[in-house]
């Protein structure tokens, strides 16, 4: 158990942004009064941080910065709570996988210098278990990259965790780019790279493998930039998705945030923007090259983790299954006493996600 408690951090993880960022993601912004000193706490923190950036910044130059990808990357889709975490976690155990890990969300700019000693004190205050499941946190653990992007570059949809009445907002430009700036998106697409030759960098593997639910809405942008890049969409009882997003947005703002948002403004959001991520996606993935993308129902995937994984790997023409084999079944057999959280579906939620997400029950075959 770290030393402190998820719900009661005192800053926020833009402690880990540079100071550019920081300013540009916060400028014009109302802060509210409740949450006045977490942002000055977590302000006057990036400020002195981000006096080490250069650092980084020059040894990236030096090592990596023209150094080409070996592979395009392995993308795992899918919206918030449709098991990406697990998925993830069962592939990251192939080591020619390189990935973003926990840390790295939150000093993106203290990986190539100063690692070992921030990553310490970071192992030490923060908590092993997220707040919303039982999935287990730790520093090299991989994560999605989504938090280390918003601390590298203005331009993410993870924005709303800390200003969430600008959800809507940040999901037209950022999640789904259909307002976003030409010249956003060169930093987008600048910024991405960058944090991926960094991870790999980091881990030591020569493919990167996100998971990161926002790239759902961003599938026409990710084939420009690596057009051989494969994908594994997956898809997860509706009923089960609303209601564990709502859990899980609910308790994980709490401690990000720096304004409020009435619990039925976040839950109107999460209908809204589901629908968008799905007909986004729906209507993006024809790019996709033929043999590149996949979709699997979690259900399936959870059911028979090694065999799935396997046909994902054959699906997709994906090297090192053979080698990865042991490791994955040592971590999908330690995963078997595991406690997922269970949810009962009230009538309120049943009418919800059949009035707002009928479209998905229909054509994925779900019932309760």
């Amino acid at each position: 158990m770290g030393l402190l408690e998820f719900n009661k951090l005192p800053i926020n993880t833009l402690v880990g942004a540079d100071w550019k960022t920081f300013k540009a993601i916060t400028k014009g912004r109302e802060i509210d009064a409740p949450y006045k000193g977490k942002y000055r706490l977590t302000k006057a923190v990036c400020r002195l941080l981000s006096t080490l950036v250069s650092l980084q910044e020059n040894k990236y130059r030096k090592l990596l910065a023209d150094k080409p990808l070996e592979h395009d990357p392995v993308f795992i889709l899918g919206h918030w709570r449709s098991g990406t975490t697990f998925v993830h976690n069962v592939f990251s155990c192939d080591k020619h996988f390189g990935y973003n890990t926990t840390y790295q969300t939150v000093f993106p700019h203290l990986m190539m210098w100063g690692q070992p000693f921030f990553k310490k004190n970071m192992s030490w205050l923060m908590p092993d278990k997220r707040p919303t499941d039982n999935m287990e946190l730790a520093v090299d653990l991989p994560q999605e990259e989504e938090f280390a992007l918003a601390n590298m570059m203005p331009y993410t949809y993870y924005n709303f965790w800390f200003l969430p009445k600008y959800q809507q907002e940040y999901a037209d430009k950022y999640l789904l780019f259909d307002d976003i700036t030409p010249e956003e998106l060169k930093v987008f697409e600048e910024t991405f790279v960058k944090l991926i030759k960094i991870s790999l960098w980091n881990t030591h593997g020569t493919q990167f493998l996100s998971k990161n639910p926002p790239h759902t809405g961003r599938v026409r942008e990710l084939v420009k930039m690596f057009p051989n890049a494969k994908f594994i969409y997956l898809m997860r009882n509706p009923y089960t998705v609303f209601e564990s997003t709502r859990s899980f947005f609910t308790n994980t703002i709490q401690p990000l945030k720096l304004e409020d948002i009435s619990n039925e403004q976040l839950e109107q959001n999460i209908l809204s923007i589901y629908a968008k991520l799905y007909h986004k996606y729906e209507a993006d993935k024809a790019c996709i090259p033929q043999g590149n993308l996949i979709e699997v129902k979690f259900e399936d995937f959870e059911a028979d983790a090694m065999g799935m994984t396997e046909h994902i790997y054959q699906a997709l023409s994906l090297p090192g299954f053979p080698e990865a084999r042991a490791d994955i079944e040592k971590y999908v057999g330690g995963k078997k006493g595991y406690k997922k959280n269970k949810y009962k579906y009230d009538e309120r939620t049943v009418r919800l996600v059949q009035d707002n997400w009928g479209f998905a029950l229909e054509q994925w075959k779900y019932e309760l």
